[in-house]
């Protein structure tokens, strides 16, 4: 099935390993009566209770709003250890990939669960190279967005509607041709990523080119003319290689796990990435990045250097965050946050670029290093706040950065997509509830009710 690309050797860490891992059962009691749940642990150790077979034994279900206690999968591709600052992506540190990889080849590993040989990561970027362009007639789609529409609008309606001119999309559980149609959604997003640029900016569409790389290519259809290509200097295209690789996957995040429920559908790759950007849009999500520039944005017009934000933000009064700073899982300093400020630091260094929402970050990370307050709550500066920083010093304009997060994530969705393709066992998602609204009533006739 995957001929072209895929490896025939099995990832480490492979989802029927975790079967092999059983620990002794955990006992619940419920009414007098003791169960049997059954424990596991994943290979890097970490401990769960299955509750499979709850309902069918007890009658009762779990209640987890938010998901935040529930493991939704068994997967192979990413772990994280969020106390101790670990993110690897199949068992591969993500320090060792920033520094030796890029995202092409990334994309490859978290895909295919391997480090591609010279014969499969050549055939992969031919099939990058080979489909990166979009159907033609796709033009006319684009005519038909507003000058006004956000981009992320226009990605997740033009992912869905390509999927339209490529009918193989829809094969039994989506397994043939998976590598060309893999590599033609990680090609053209980027496409569609740099036409919506286009378009919102009333500018003529720039197509790719087969002498550029993935990420050159990018800027290359972004912000080059008819008349002129644009410069592409190599600091800023490994600035933002690395801003994809780093965000090429992340667990079971709120994307990630809508990408696996569609997908338990047997949608077809394209509706399920497309389903991944639109929850990537919300601003709890991948609008971070944005936030920080706003927020950056607003301390500059206050006249504010950033000292009376930073008091205000230890007040819990006042309604003010410093965002960028903190995560939900690293307890630690976030391990993609530690490499991307080195490449932030040369980035800027290296352009030299004067704008004061800069001046003002750089403040902002230094008194929160420096302050007890943050240092005491473990609110380090995180990977959005310096991807922000550095997209707005290469000239990517703000309501762009989410299109870069969706841009860098497509291969993690891809990678989860084939995981539920590929697992027999595999029932379309369907959460219980806990009802608590109205019990039994009736219907009232129109007229008999209340005026």
């Amino acid at each position: 099935m995957f001929s072209k690309c895929g490896s025939n050797v099995a990832p480490t860490g492979a989802i029927g390993s975790l079967k092999t891992l059983m620990i002794k059962p955990a006992k619940l009691e419920l009414d007098g009566r003791v169960y049997e749940l059954p424990t596991l642990r994943g290979t890097e150790g970490e401990p769960a209770v299955s509750i499979a077979a709850l309902r069918d034994q007890t009658g009762h279900i779990t209640l987890d709003d938010g998901y935040s206690n529930t493991g939704s999968c068994r997967s192979a591709i990413t772990f994280i250890d969020g106390e101790n600052g670990i993110l690897r992506y199949r068992g591969i540190p993500i320090e060792e990939l920033a520094e030796k990889s890029t995202f092409v080849e990334t994309a490859y590993l978290l895909i295919y669960g391997n480090l591609p040989t010279r014969t499969q990561f050549r055939a992969f970027s031919e099939l990058l190279t080979d489909n990166e362009n979009l159907h033609e007639d796709m033009k006319y789609h684009f005519e038909g967005f507003p000058s006004t529409a956000h981009p992320m609008a226009i990605l997740s309606a033009m992912i869905n509607a390509s999927s339209c001119f490529y009918p193989g999309l829809n094969g039994p559980r989506n397994s043939e041709r998976f590598d060309i149609h893999a590599a033609r959604l990680i090609s053209q997003v980027r496409t569609i990523a740099a036409f919506s640029y286009r378009k919102s900016r009333g500018l003529p569409i720039i197509y790719p080119k087969r002498a550029y790389k993935y990420t050159a290519n990018l800027l290359h259809m972004m912000f080059s003319d008819p008349y002129e290509d644009y410069n592409l200097q190599p600091e800023i295209v490994r600035a933002l290689d690395l801003i994809f690789l780093l965000h090429a996957d992340h667990e079971q995040n709120c994307s990630t796990a809508t990408v696996r429920m569609v997908a338990s559908s047997q949608a077809n790759l394209f509706a399920c990435a497309a389903a991944g950007v639109c929850a990537l849009w919300g601003p709890l999500h991948g609008g971070a990045n944005q936030a920080v520039v706003e927020m950056l944005q607003e301390i500059h017009k206050s006249g504010d250097d950033g000292s009376k934000f930073i008091a205000a933000a230890k007040d819990k009064n006042s309604g003010r965050r410093l965002m960028g700073f903190g995560h939900r899982l690293y307890k630690n300093y976030d391990p993609r946050a530690t490499i991307i400020k080195k490449a932030c630091d040369q980035i800027l260094k290296r352009i030299q670029v004067a704008d004061p929402l800069l001046d003002i970050a750089k403040r902002l990370e230094e008194a929160a290093l420096n302050d007890s307050y943050f240092v005491e709550r473990k609110l380090y500066p995180n990977v959005d706040f310096y991807s922000g920083i550095i997209m707005r010093a290469v000239g990517i304009p703000i309501e762009m950065f989410t299109v870069i997060f969706a841009i860098g994530r497509m291969p993690g969705w891809i990678a989860n997509f084939k995981e539920i393709m590929e697992d027999p066992k595999c029932r379309i998602y369907r959460p219980r509830q806990i009802y608590v609204g109205s019990g039994l009533r009736h219907y009232v006739p129109l007229e008999q009710r209340e005026q």
